[in-house]
């Protein structure tokens, strides 16, 4: 169970309105009664929801006291009778929808804080929480029920769009957000781009940064990300990406729709990726690539060329994901056979 100083917790539910939700179908022993939370297989009791999507988990099903088990149409042959079973196509998908229901995103408290500024011109939406500390400039707009957490800061002229969020301590500034953008605490989006000309004569000369940051709809930027604008053309963010923790993104980078950049990934100015691209963690990007739609970079990849869509890359310098794993074979192959040498 969600502790309740933390998080506020919806329902109950009765097993129809989560299949519903779910896009699924009950199946399996009747469901004791209302469903009040989710929780793991090894601890849920008859009012939790639990589910199955790693077959390794199989063997606790038997023991399984959970009032529903979400879990795909293959895996039901092996749940007990006893167990009440919501059967879906995508059963991690199901069961976030499900966790949705019981955990809803957290609504905008309206109003401003008496410890915050919003400076005069500000354009604030219906229903906008503002909370202590936050510095709202001149010329900002911001849609209806958006959130800017405590000591956020919204530059002057930058756009918001509606039911966003603006995390605690987060910089938004010469950026343009869609709707429902969720941009987490300590994140810094807009600041100057790393770019500057040298000369061992005169050292570095910095040249401005007049671009903008676009961000698309349903966007989440993670906490302590950074995504710098523009050089002069704008940096991109598509929608529906997901953008974890301590990622960078420099000046002129282009993120197509439904990308997911996991944590301490860097893609360096001008790079640009087509639409659903995974980049693992610690990945890192040259700059002036393309890297095709659907294509998939293992965590610590070292990417230094264009890629075509739907690659599967790994290693540094990346290259096709099973010759690495070939390479790494026939490395340790060496390495045993120097050894007994």
């Amino acid at each position: 169970m969600a502790d309740p100083r933390f998080f506020e917790t919806a329902g109950p539910f009765t097993a129809e309105a989560l299949a519903a939700a779910a896009n699924g179908v009950l199946d399996g022993a009747q469901p004791a009664g209302l469903l009040t939370g989710v929780a793991s297989i090894d601890s849920a009791g008859p009012g939790d929801v639990t589910f199955l999507s790693n077959r390794s988990y199989i063997s606790k099903l038997a023991e399984c006291r959970a009032g529903l088990c979400i879990m795909a149409a293959a895996d039901v042959p092996r749940a007990p009778e006893h167990l009440p079973l919501l059967v879906a196509p995508a059963a991690y998908m199901a069961f976030a929808r499900v966790s949705r229901c019981f955990y809803p995103p957290r609504s905008a408290n309206p109003g401003t804080h008496p410890r915050a500024i919003v400076e005069e011109g500000a354009v604030i939406g219906q229903g906008v929480e503002i909370g202590p500390g936050a510095v709202v400039m001149a010329g900002v707009e911001i849609g209806d029920g958006t959130i800017v957490q405590a000591n956020a800061v919204i530059d002057r002229g930058t756009v918001i769009g509606r039911n966003c969020v603006i995390g605690a301590g987060a910089y938004v500034g010469f950026a343009c957000l869609g709707d429902r953008v969720y941009i987490y605490t300590g994140a810094r989006i807009g600041q100057d781009g790393f770019g500057f000309a040298s000369d061992p004569a005169v050292g570095h000369v910095r040249i401005p940064q007049v671009g903008r940051v676009i961000i698309g709809n349903d966007v989440e930027i993670g906490a302590n990300s950074t995504v710098d604008r523009g050089a002069g053309p704008d940096t991109v963010v598509g929608d529906n990406c997901m953008i974890d923790n301590l990622v960078t993104l420099g000046h002129n980078v282009r993120l197509g729709r439904g990308c997911v950049v996991v944590a301490q990934v860097g893609i360096s100015g001008s790079t640009e990726f087509g639409d659903y691209v995974v980049a693992g963690g610690q990945s890192g990007f040259a700059g002036h690539l393309k890297v095709g739609s659907g294509s998939r970079i293992a965590a610590r990849s070292g990417v230094t060329r264009a890629i075509a869509p739907g690659s599967e890359m790994g290693g540094f310098p990346a290259i096709p994901i099973r010759d690495w794993h070939r390479q790494t074979v026939a490395l340790a192959r060496l390495a045993k056979r120097k050894h007994e040498d």
